[in-house]
């Protein structure tokens, strides 16, 4: 039986299909949110520029509402990073991505690791969250009194890992500052699911697919999934990429193909667009991917054009002027210019409400 092999164009337009990015689409917050597994928000204010670019007349009280109301959280989960999911996906997906928090863990504390009483520290942190919501310089001292010869960064990281938490509004409301922490448990009046491979798998492969295994572990943050996942093999299609890398899809999802119209887009920093796939120049060439992944983790935000990244940009306020400044990796065609001049000043207005003046500029 021969295999479908899918070009790098069809599998940049399925990418952009499932996230929202080929045409604005006329759904809620919350189901975004829901259809996106994870929208990263390492910084704040991100997810809400993600939401903006993917659907019709998004406002940030859209999101700030649904935080305040427990139905979308912050808290850390795919790679160990900071992202806001739906609490449904919280509580579905928390107990499965428990080898990767594990990972990062050892990862980040290496042989220090070993002189944590895990059992200790979150016994302590439990009462300690619940009482009221805490931030992580108190978690800190409070576990010194529990293993004070012991690095508190190390015990609170390991809280972190073993005692599934969440952050407080309000953290994760559009420009809001420090973050403070009680127990999942607690925030939701219910405790999370046993861990579910196949379910993560399949919510990956509908906000992702096309993907292969390797794909999945990249945005999970986990390893040696390829024999687990074989189970659920009967129950997908199967593709290829044109290097013959195998690829998984959920029976009857939609496939645009690469001639299908992108139109200019703006993705905000740290956007799962760029890091849910191990070989991401299905979205950014190879040769721009140092001008966007800088050092510390950092990950600039990007323009598209024709579906690939083509650029950077960043916004500041000069006194009472809000500035755009759209960085293009090369000289713009007049259409790709004003295309990016139609989005700019909208999504500006978005970010810098308050401005009494706006202006975006083109290096």
């Amino acid at each position: 039986m021969t295999v479908p092999v899918l070009s790098l164009r069809d599998l940049n337009r399925a990418t952009l299909a499932r996230q929202m990015l080929l045409a604005r689409q006329p759904i809620d917050a919350y189901t975004a949110v829901n259809s996106l597994p994870g929208l990263q928000a390492q910084v704040v204010n991100p997810p809400y520029i993600g939401l903006w670019t993917r659907l019709v007349d998004f406002e940030q009280e859209d999101l700030i509402a649904l935080i305040e109301a427990r139905r979308v959280v912050r808290a850390a989960m795919f790679r160990s990073t900071l992202h806001l999911v739906t609490e449904a996906q919280y509580l579905r997906h928390r107990l499965t991505i428990q080898p990767a928090l594990e990972r990062a863990l050892r990862s980040f504390f290496g042989k220090r690791t070993r002189e944590l009483d895990v059992a200790r520290l979150v016994a302590a942190a439990r009462p300690f969250l619940e009482e009221a919501p805490r931030s992580t310089g108190e978690l800190k001292t409070m576990l010194q009194t529990v293993q004070p010869e012991v690095d508190p960064n190390a015990m609170a990281y390991a809280v972190r890992t073993y005692l599934p938490q969440v952050m407080v509004p309000p953290s994760g409301v559009w420009r809001s500052g420090a973050a403070l922490y009680t127990t999942a448990a607690q925030w939701f009046g219910r405790p999370v699911e046993e861990a579910d491979l196949q379910a993560l798998f399949f919510d990956y492969l509908a906000a992702w697919g096309p993907a292969g295994v390797m794909d999945f572990q990249t945005w999970t943050g986990m390893t040696g999934l390829k024999k687990p996942l074989q189970a659920v093999r009967s129950q997908l299609v199967v593709y290829q990429d044109e290097s013959g890398k195998e690829l998984f899809d959920l029976p009857g999802r939609p496939l645009p193909g690469g001639a299908a119209p992108a139109p200019a887009r703006f993705v905000p920093q740290y956007d799962n667009l760029l890091l849910a796939h191990a070989d991401r120049t299905r979205v950014i060439p190879e040769e721009h991917r140092k001008k966007v992944f800088l050092s510390a983790g950092r990950v600039q935000a990007t323009i598209l054009l024709d579906g690939f990244v083509a650029g950077t940009w960043t916004t500041a306020r000069e006194k009472e002027t809000a500035v755009l400044t759209i960085a293009p990796f090369a000289p713009l065609a007049k259409a790709d210019r004003m295309a990016l001049l139609d989005e700019a000043e909208p999504l500006l207005r978005f970010v810098e409400g308050d401005a009494a003046r706006y202006e975006v500029r083109i290096e």
